[in-house]
């Protein structure tokens, strides 16, 4: 919402800078977004009569001028303008000047003679001809008489090109503050001063209203009330040049007078209306309905749009003529010919006006209003504001009487007056009689212990909503601090535990975390080389997407995973290691919900970066979980990974993490240049197979015993299927067994492997014995024996 300071003086005296009303109106609720003046950048322009125009003598199209701006010497331009005439007052740019755009303007010569600034057009002032509707929008900008001519004067303060606009953020709980009278009662309030209303008053004509328009509300639950008035002889003219400017200061294009007179109440009060020809309303009556399904509509934008039965429409006795809250029809608009029109100012239900706006592909001011839920006891002020302007304006009749079709039936929300509550609750000493100042300047009634809420804040339901009131009037700033009262019982829940721990254990094996879009392609499926019959090509299909990009939920996020390293690898870094923690939405049918199994994806490439270094994170992942007593396995079937260097890790059979090497074929499609390895672990099994009770146990007492062991075995033979058998073999004593050497050679059978294991065994209560040792050496070989594994010689 854009404030004119112009126009708030209206309704506020004032008296402090632009930066002080920004700072203090933002601290009392209303957020400044910026201020800026107008014509700020406009430098050294002044007011300047044309004494005398002559042909320059070496152009058949420029002209010699001087110019009078009011001091003792007139001074010459050279201009090729030719709508000028003696006489005219016209915009100055003096030499080391600045227009529109930012351009320097400086003395030199055109032709060979001296042009000491330039006369300036509308556009070197950044304005249009909707500002100024007689000026001549592609010649030299004539002042006229709604112009101060003195002579020598900054141009801006001549064409009124000089308001402070101060942009606010409104939010969505807070319509009544779309208007400039909200602001200012909120700018009064602020600063301690009174808020002045207007009294609004209309003569009238003459004649009977109801003689020429009936209105019907069909559908009162979307329409709450609907105020009509008729105006004839109707003369449509540009508008005052103050109304102009103050549009134009809200960001709103003057048209003409009609026109600008409902822009106008909109941005005064808050209150969209609607001027209708008479002539196009047939049988002279507005009817507010819902539409036919396959009605069809013209809108004023020369766009014919089709209507569906939950849409609510203005109609005449055989069509429609306005889409509710959103835009008018075609033959609805004021035309030059246009002799009698139809005032609406009308409250329409939020929500429906939102939909209905939204099924159109239409977002209009009217509409952004009314989806915030206005007052009804808005419309009749504000209409009576319009007729006040056609008359002032001289825009013609006032037809005597006003039709009221009110259904709203609203009440005054009452709470009650408990200054000490508040003072509790916020933690402040406000006295009840300020507290009752404050909320009377914002329009809130307290009598008798009884706060009465004023019909445009919806917002305010419970007696904490008046703490914030009083809270924001005196000062949040003022607010002394204290301790948070009451018992915080939180913790987190265990999936927030295992989150932040795989979260801080990939963070410190050096990867870093990324995040991604739900939602991808289903050309994905394709570049990973997922089968055609495969699950996961059915997933969640979006029914308004950004693009095709964008279309589906993703059932496996090694796309996305993908998606990255390729843009790293493009990007030219040398080397990636990546992690996401997301979901994947698996398809459940049309009658369900999908399932959202969260996942934690890894990637990388690079030097350094290997199947085993994947692995080894991995591996570090489910250790630090406490997933214990897991098989790794080889997988050949997965099309997206190189069938030889794949793996799957299980826990009683259920798959919980995979990893391996991405297929060359799929990292051509992603245009990946280096051997890149995914893997991927399920979050739910790491909750259900993994323990974070950490028990720690006392430093040893007595010596280990150290025994190596070498075996050959089948070279497709997992080592941890050895490094299980021979565990639990050895036993309790048992303390750490681990790989040293895997060899394949020649003195190694065919398709034969030598795995080595170095085997720590040690005893809590006592040095073990090199009986009890070697014992465990037997054991542990009679078990591999059993699986066909010999010791190797």
């Amino acid at each position: 919402m854009n404030l004119s300071k112009k126009w708030l003086l209206d309704f506020v005296d004032l008296d402090v800078s632009d930066k002080k009303f920004a700072d203090e109106m933002t601290l009392s609720g209303s957020k400044v977004e910026a201020f800026e003046v107008e014509g700020n950048e406009l430098s050294n322009i002044i007011t300047g009569r044309i004494d005398s125009l002559e042909r320059h003598p070496d152009s058949d199209h420029m002209w010699i001028c001087l110019v009078n701006i009011g001091r003792e010497e007139p001074i010459q331009i050279v201009t090729g303008a030719q709508n000028l005439k003696v006489g005219d007052v016209v915009p100055v740019a003096m030499d080391n000047s600045v227009v529109h755009g930012g351009k320097h303007i400086v003395k030199g010569k055109l032709r060979g003679v001296e042009s000491n600034g330039m006369l300036c057009s509308l556009g070197e002032l950044g304005l249009t001809a909707h500002d100024f509707p007689n000026a001549i929008e592609d010649g030299i900008f004539v002042l006229g008489d709604d112009c101060d001519r003195t002579l020598g004067i900054d141009i801006r303060e001549a064409i009124g090109l000089n308001d402070t606009v101060t942009e606010f953020e409104i939010t969505s709980n807070r319509p009544d503050c779309l208007s400039i009278m909200g602001l200012a009662r909120e700018a009064a309030a602020t600063f301690n001063v009174p808020f002045k209303t207007h009294e609004v008053k209309v003569n009238g004509c003459g004649g009977d209203v109801n003689e020429l328009l009936s209105v019907d509300i069909l559908n009162p639950e979307r329409c709450y009330r609907y105020c009509g008035a008729v105006v004839k002889n109707v003369r449509v003219k540009p508008s005052p040049r103050w109304m102009r400017e103050r549009l134009r200061a809200c960001g709103v294009r003057p048209i003409n007078n009609i026109v600008d007179i409902t822009n106008y109440v909109m941005l005064e009060y808050g209150q969209p209306m609607h001027a209708f020809d008479l002539r196009f309303l047939n049988g002279n009556s507005v009817i507010v309905r819902t539409a036919k399904n396959g009605e069809k509509i013209t809108t004023l934008d020369g766009i014919e749009r089709e209507l569906s039965d939950d849409m609510l429409v203005i109609a005449d006795a055989d069509k429609p003529v306005a889409v509710a809250g959103v835009m008018g029809g075609e033959y609805s608009g004021i035309m030059d010919d246009t002799n009698t029109i139809v005032f609406e100012s009308a409250c329409f239900n939020g929500p429906t006006t939102r939909i209905t706006a939204k099924k159109l592909g239409m977002r209009t001011e009217a509409s952004g209003r009314y989806e915030k839920e206005l007052d009804p006891q808005n419309c009749m002020p504000a209409l009576l504001r319009a007729l006040e302007l056609v008359e002032k304006l001289d825009a013609g009749d006032v037809v005597s009487g006003i039709i009221d079709c009110d259904k709203s039936q609203k009440v005054n929300r009452t709470l009650p007056f408990e200054p000490q509550w508040v003072n509790d609750f916020i933690g402040i000493s406000v006295s009840a009689d300020e507290q009752k100042r404050i909320l009377e300047s914002i329009g809130f009634t307290v009598e008798n212990g009884i706060i009465t809420v004023p019909s445009f804040r919806n917002d305010i339901e419970h007696q904490a909503d008046i703490s914030e009131e009083i809270a924001r009037f005196y000062g949040y700033q003022n607010i002394p601090n204290r301790k948070l009262g009451g018992v915080a019982n939180a913790k987190h829940t265990p999936e927030q535990n295992m989150e932040k721990l795989v979260s801080t254990t990939l963070l410190g094996c050096g990867l870093s975390e990324i995040a991604t879009f739900s939602f991808i392609s289903p050309k994905h499926y394709d570049k990973i080389r997922l089968p055609k019959d495969d699950p996961k090509r059915s997933g969640v299909v979006i029914s308004n997407p950004l693009g095709e990009d964008t279309s589906v939920m993703r059932t496996t996020v090694i796309p996305s995973m993908l998606d990255v390293l390729s843009r790293n690898y493009n990007n030219r870094n040398a080397a990636a290691s990546l992690f996401e923690i997301s979901n994947e939405y698996i398809w459940k049918g049309t009658e369900q919900l999908p399932d959202e199994n969260v996942k934690v994806t890894l990637g990388m490439y690079g030097e350094g970066c290997d199947f085993f270094k994947l692995k080894a994170v991995i591996e570090e992942l489910l250790y630090v979980a406490g997933v214990s007593d897991y098989d790794v396995a080889a997988v050949t079937d997965d099309p997206t990974f190189h069938p030889g260097r794949t793996a799957e890790i299980t826990v009683d059979g259920t798959r919980i993490a995979y990893l391996g090497e991405i297929h060359p074929a799929v990292l051509e499609n992603y245009e990946i240049g280096a051997k890149a390895y995914v893997g991927q672990v399920d979050f739910a099994s790491l909750l259900k197979y993994g323990d974070l009770k950490r028990v720690y146990k006392p430093l040893p007492r007595f010596p280990a015993s150290s025994r190596d062991l070498a075996f050959v075995c089948d070279i497709d033979l997992p080592v941890m299927t050895l490094e299980k058998a021979i565990s639990k073999a050895i036993g309790r004593i048992l303390e750490e067994i681990s790989l040293f050497d895997v060899y394949v050679g020649s003195q190694i059978p065919d398709k034969m492997k030598s795995v080595a294991f170095n085997i720590r065994m040690r005893a809590a209560d006592r040095t073990l014995t090199d009986e009890e040792a070697d014992g465990a050496m037997k054991r542990a070989i009679k078990a591999l024996g059993e699986m066909g594994i010999e010791l190797r010689s």
